[in-house]
């Protein structure tokens, strides 16, 4: 839960938290060693070549104390300064403060190191690039000595540095490679689960690691298993189909022929109903196997489902729509689903309207009514199949059987949408969003 808020912050795909879980152990590999480089290495290295320099100091701090004067004091270190490549001069002015830059590590650990090995040194200044000014208290004044600061630093101490991170950098190059096409059959197994939840097929074959061969290879099976359901399915109900309409239509030839028996009026009505229930039974079962996707204008399909439903005199209008929205869809199915949702819209209230919104990542269509509507904790029944909602509609308008809003549910999934109900903010009445994954 500490981490929570840095969710936000992280990389959403496979490939940018792959990459993540790759690239953030080089770079705190790196750290660590540059870390442990400067600290133990440079600055040890730094330390002891400071000690060796304390040491001179001292040797010539004792021959300056020995000389009698200032004269005979320049006289003997005249003769030293040379071969231990030190510039002195005594007397000096001794400086207020040191001299030592804020992001000088090395200068610090040599300074500390003089100060405890060297207690007679007093200033410090490293503000010359490459010399080492220290000024030093004798017996006849203060003596100013000057070294190169390569005496006491560790020579190049970047080279390690700056090949850890060119090396990191090539390395890393190549670890994407090979992660990207490792990522390759997964991101190809991921496009095709999504076209087949949109109801398309595409050409797939299991590649890449085991793992992902195996899921491949799952997925493979569960395609194949559903479309062999779907199949056996709708082929069973084409045989119910069949099998119970030759009897139904018996009954009802028999039933037409028995004029003014009230009796016989009522089981024809029977009849009527178990032939309008067995037809969107089929609708629902067969649902939009029998149909391929294809490219079409949205736009030109809606209006064409909502002219036909005005033509047969019901208050039904396209409000908005841009045209020329080309997307990939089932047209019958998609069409069967409108159907669906307009007529229940023209049964249970007097004006619909209908308006089609189009974005990078769905398609949208909107029908709208100003009916009684569906309470909010009855729609998701509504959306189940044989669940009837009659209570709140108008049974003087006409009654279903159940199935209308199951099968425009049905196709939005199969298009990798949803079916969405809410109240009309514009009529008062029931809003059916059919949303489409384009």
């Amino acid at each position: 839960m500490a981490f929570q808020w840095a969710k936000s912050y992280l990389p959403g795909s496979l490939y940018g938290r792959a990459a993540l879980i790759l690239l953030v152990p080089i770079l705190a590999l790196q750290l660590v060693v540059s870390i442990v480089f400067i600290q133990r290495h440079y600055e040890g290295v730094t330390e002891q070549m400071s000690r060796n320099v304390a040491l001179e100091l001292r040797y010539i701090l004792q021959i300056v104390n020995a000389a009698g004067s200032v004269d005979a004091a320049n006289a003997e270190f005249a003769q030293l300064a040379e071969p231990l490549a030190f510039e002195l001069a005594l007397p000096a002015e001794l400086p207020a403060l040191d001299r030592i830059g804020s992001l000088d590590l090395s200068g610090r650990a040599m300074v500390e190191t003089l100060r405890a090995e060297f207690p007679a040194a007093r200033r410090f200044d490293l503000s010359i690039n490459r010399q080492v000014w220290v000024w030093i208290e004798t017996d006849h004044g203060i003596l100013s000595a000057m070294f190169d600061r390569r005496r006491v630093s560790a020579s190049n101490p970047h080279q390690l540095l700056v090949l850890m991170v060119f090396v990191g950098l090539f390395l890393a190059l190549i670890s994407i490679v090979f992660l990207r096409n490792q990522l390759r059959p997964i991101r190809r197994l991921a496009r095709a689960s999504e076209a087949f939840g949109k109801g398309r097929v595409v050409e797939y074959r299991p590649a890449g690691a085991i793992e992902v061969r195996a899921a491949g290879s799952a997925f493979l099976d569960m395609r194949s298993r559903i479309e062999r359901q779907i199949e056996q399915r709708t082929m069973m109900l084409s045989g119910v189909s069949h099998d119970l309409r030759t009897p139904l239509t018996r009954l009802k030839l028999g039933l037409s022929m028995a004029d003014g028996d009230e009796d016989a009026e009522a089981l024809l009505k029977d009849v009527e109903d178990m032939e309008r229930l067995l037809d969107e039974f089929l609708a629902f079962a067969r649902d939009d196997s029998l149909d391929d996707p294809a490219e079409v204008d949205a736009t030109a399909l809606v209006r064409g489902v909502v002219e036909k439903f005005a033509a047969s005199g019901a208050s039904v209008r396209l409000v908005s729509g841009q045209d020329n929205q080309r997307v990939t869809l089932r047209p019958v199915a998609v069409s069967r689903a409108l159907e669906n949702l307009i007529g229940n819209a023209v049964r249970y209230a007097g004006m619909c309207e209908v308006s089609v919104i189009s974005s990078d990542r769905a398609l949208r269509v909107s029908v709208e009514d100003d009916g009684p509507g569906i309470p909010q904790d009855q729609r998701s029944d509504a959306l189940k199949p044989f669940v009837r909602l009659d209570a709140a509609r108008n049974q003087n308008r006409g009654s279903g059987v159940g199935l209308g809003l199951a099968i425009a549910h049905d196709i939005a999934r199969r298009h990798g949408g949803v079916l969405e109900l809410q109240d009309s903010e514009r009529l008062g009445g029931l809003k059916a969003d059919l949303v489409l994954a384009r």
